[in-house]
C-alpha cells in the first residue's frame, strides 16, 4: 500500500521537493482529512475546502516563516496548520483538541496573531511590513481577504493604507463569491464584473484606491496558483492578487448548500446530514411570531437588519416574506448600527440581529449614533454565555459593554412569553436604543403578569437569602432555591429583567426581610449586573455575594470546567451562601 504524502510533510521545507502531481496527490489527501475531522467535531467545512490548493502553493513558493501570511478570521488556516507542523490534530483524534480553529501564534511560528474576526488581515499586514522595513528584514508578507471580509470597513481602511506603501505586500483576494451567507453591496458588483471579465473590467475598486492588481481564475489548480506566486515572490511595491476559488470544493453537500457548511456541527461524512440535530422549539420561534405579529396586526413599520449573520436567527423566513423590510449589510456591524439610526430617526422602528461576539465591533456607534441620539432602534444580541471554544469567541462581555451605555436598556428576559413581550415593549417605546439578550438556555416558558421591564420580577417570595437569576441563569437561581428549603432556608427569587438601570425600589424592599442577596450572570462579572448590585447595597448592611464569569479570554476549556471555576454549579453556590450566612 502506497504511503500517504502527507505522512512525509512536517514542515512547509517537505513541500520543495515534491513534483506537481505529487502536490495535487496530496492536497487531495488533505481534503479527506480535513472532512474526516469536521464530520467528528463540527467546525468550518466550505472555507477550509475552498483553499485547499491556494495553501499548499504558498508554502511551496513561499519559505514561511520568513516570508509571512496573515489569515483574515483564520477560520480558513487548517491545510496551513496541517503543513506547519500540526497535521497530529487533523490525523490522530485523541488529537482533536489540540490546536485551535484559528491561527495561534503560541501553536506555531507560523502563526502571528489570534484572529477569529473578519477584515483585520490587510490592516495587520500593512503593519507588519511597515516594521520589517524599519527594521530592515527581509521577506514577503501575505494577507489573505475573503471576498465576504472586504465588506468591512476595516477592510478598506486597509487597502486604503496599503496603497501609500513603497515595499513588498501581498493582499490575495480570495473570492468565492460567498460570505458565511451571499454576499451584499455594491462592492460585489465589481468584484462579479472582474470575474466575468478576467481582470480586464474597466471599473477595479483595487486599482482605484491605487493599488497594483493581477487576477486569476483557476483559484483551485495548483500549477496556476504556483505560477502566480512565482510571478509576484519578492514584488517591491503593494498589490492585490485578486483569487477566484470554489467554496467547499470537493465536497457534494458543502457545495449544494454553502451557508450552512460554513461552518457544521458534527454531520454524516457520506450525506452531509447533522448527527444530531436540534429539533427543539427554539426562541427563533418567539422572534419571527412577534416580527409577523407587529407587521401584520399592529402595523408597526418595523426592518429587519442583519451583519451577515441570518442563520443565527433565520431570518430569511422574514426575508422571503417581507424582502423590502429586510437587510443585509454584510459584515459591517458599524453600518448596521448606523444605517438603523437613520431609519429611526425618519420614523421606521429597526430591530438589528446580532451575536454579541461580533457586536462589540460597533461599539462606538451603539454610544454615539443611537445612545446619543436617544434612537429606538431594537438590537437583538444573541449568543451570551459562558464558552471557550476560543479566545476570539467570547459571550460574556456584551453586559459591561451594553448595560452601560447612557440611554441604552439592556434586557434579559428568562421565558419567551417574556422575550415576546420586551420586544413589543421595545417596539412601542421612544425613549432610546433597546438590546434584548436572547436566552442561551433551552426555551423556557411561564405566564406573564404585572409586566414591567423597569421592575424586578419575584419569581417566589421568601426571606433571608434573595436570589436574582439574569436571563438564562434564572432556572440555575431556582435549582439553588430548591436545594436551599432543603437547608430550612426558604430563598426569594428574582427575575431582574433589566440590566442597565437597576429597580432601586424594588432592591430597597429586600433590606426588610432578607441578609443576603446573591446575583447569578453568565457574564463577565466586571463590569456586570451583580457589580452593579453590589454598588447599590455597598454602605447597608445587606450582604451580596456575586457569582459569573472571570475576565479573561478563555480559550479550549469545556463548559462545565469553566462552570466548576466559576463557581456556578448549585453545590458550590449553596456552600457560598452556608459560609456568608455563618459570619
Amino acid at each position: 500500500m502506497k504511503t500517504p504524502i502527507l505522512n512525509t510533510i512536517e514542515s512547509p521545507t517537505n513541500l520543495k521537493s515534491l513534483t506537481l502531481t505529487e502536490l495535487t496527490a496530496l492536497a487531495a489527501e488533505i481534503r479527506q482529512v480535513l472532512l474526516n475531522k469536521v464530520s467528528q467535531t463540527g467546525g468550518h467545512v466550505g472555507p477550509n475546502l475552498g483553499v485547499v490548493e491556494l495553501t499548499i502553493a504558498f508554502h511551496y513558493v513561499f519559505d514561511s516563516p520568513i516570508d509571512k501570511v496573515v489569515w483574515d478570521v483564520s477560520h480558513q488556516s487548517y491545510t496551513h496548520k496541517i503543513l506547519t507542523g500540526r497535521k497530529q490534530a487533523w490525523l490522530d483524534p485523541a488529537h482533536y483538541d489540540d490546536v485551535s480553529g484559528y491561527t495561534a501564534p503560541e501553536e506555531s511560528p507560523h502563526d502571528y496573531f489570534n484572529i477569529g474576526h473578519t477584515s483585520t488581515s490587510i490592516a495587520l499586514a500593512t503593519g507588519m511590513a511597515v516594521a520589517r522595513d524599519l527594521q530592515a528584514k527581509q521577506g514577503n508578507v501575505m494577507a489573505v481577504i475573503g471576498d465576504g471580509s472586504l465588506s468591512g470597513g476595516l477592510a478598506l481602511e486597509g487597502l486604503n493604507t496599503a496603497a501609500t506603501l513603497k515595499s513588498n505586500l501581498i493582499i490575495l483576494a480570495n473570492d468565492n463569491g460567498r460570505s458565511i451567507a451571499e454576499d451584499h453591496g455594491g462592492l460585489y458588483q465589481n468584484l462579479k464584473e472582474l470575474r466575468e471579465t478576467n481582470g480586464q473590467a474597466s471599473n477595479n475598486l483595487f486599482k482605484a484606491m491605487g493599488l497594483d492588481y493581477r487576477y486569476v481564475d483557476q483559484g483551485n489548480d495548483l500549477a496556476t496558483m504556483i505560477a502566480a506566486f512565482k510571478a509576484i515572490k519578492d514584488i517591491d511595491h503593494p498589490i492585490v492578487l485578486h483569487v477566484h476559488t470554489e467554496k467547499g470544493r470537493g465536497y457534494a453537500p458543502a457545495l449544494a448548500n454553502e451557508e450552512a457548511f460554513h461552518w457544521h456541527v458534527p454531520f454524516d461524512l457520506k450525506t452531509g446530514q447533522t448527527l444530531h440535530p436540534n429539533t427543539k422549539e427554539s426562541y427563533t420561534d418567539t422572534i419571527h411570531a412577534v416580527l409577523e405579529g407587529e407587521l401584520t396586526n399592529q402595523h408597526t413599520p418595523l426592518t429587519a437588519i442583519t451583519a451577515a449573520i441570518p442563520g443565527m436567527y433565520d431570518l430569511k423566513r422574514f426575508g422571503n416574506r417581507h424582502p423590502e423590510r429586510y437587510f443585509d449589510v454584510g459584515i459591517a456591524e458599524q453600518e448596521s448600527i448606523t444605517f438603523a439610526a437613520g431609519q429611526a430617526q425618519q420614523g421606521l422602528r429597526p430591530i438589528v440581529f446580532h451575536s454579541g461576539t461580533f457586536l462589540q465591533r460597533a461599539y462606538d456607534q451603539l454610544s454615539h449614533d443611537l445612545g446619543i441620539n436617544k434612537l429606538p432602534v431594537t438590537i437583538m444580541v444573541a449568543g451570551g454565555s459562558i464558552s471557550a471554544g476560543d479566545p476570539t469567541h467570547q459571550g460574556i462581555f456584551d453586559v459591561a459593554m451594553l448595560a452601560n451605555i447612557p440611554g441604552l436598556t439592556y434586557l434579559a428576559p428568562t421565558t419567551k412569553e417574556e422575550l415576546a413581550a420586551m420586544m413589543r415593549w421595545s417596539l412601542h417605546q421612544t425613549t432610546g436604543p433597546v438590546a434584548i439578550r436572547v436566552p442561551s438556555n433551552a426555551v423556557h416558558s411561564a405566564d406573564l403578569t404585572d409586566f414591567d421591564v423597569h421592575q424586578l420580577r419575584t419569581v417566589h417570595a421568601g426571606q433571608q437569602v434573595a436570589l436574582l437569576g439574569v436571563g438564562s441563569l434564572l432556572p440555575l437561581a431556582e435549582q439553588v432555591q430548591g436545594q436551599l428549603a432543603e437547608h430550612q432556608i426558604d430563598a426569594t427569587v428574582i427575575d431582574p429583567r433589566n440590566l442597565s438601570d437597576l429597580d432601586a425600589t424594588g432592591l430597597t424592599a429586600l433590606q426588610a426581610h432578607h441578609q443576603l442577596v446573591v446575583t447569578l450572570e453568565e457574564a463577565s462579572l466586571s463590569g456586570g449586573f451583580g457589580e452593579k448590585v453590589s454598588r447599590f447595597y455597598g454602605d447597608t448592611d445587606m450582604h451580596v455575594l456575586n457569582f459569573g464569569a472571570a475576565k479573561r479570554f478563555n480559550d479550549r476549556e469545556t463548559t462545565a470546567e469553566l462552570w466548576h471555576e466559576f463557581k456556578l454549579t448549585p453545590d458550590q453556590i449553596i456552600t457560598a451562601i452556608q459560609k456568608a450566612l455563618a459570619k
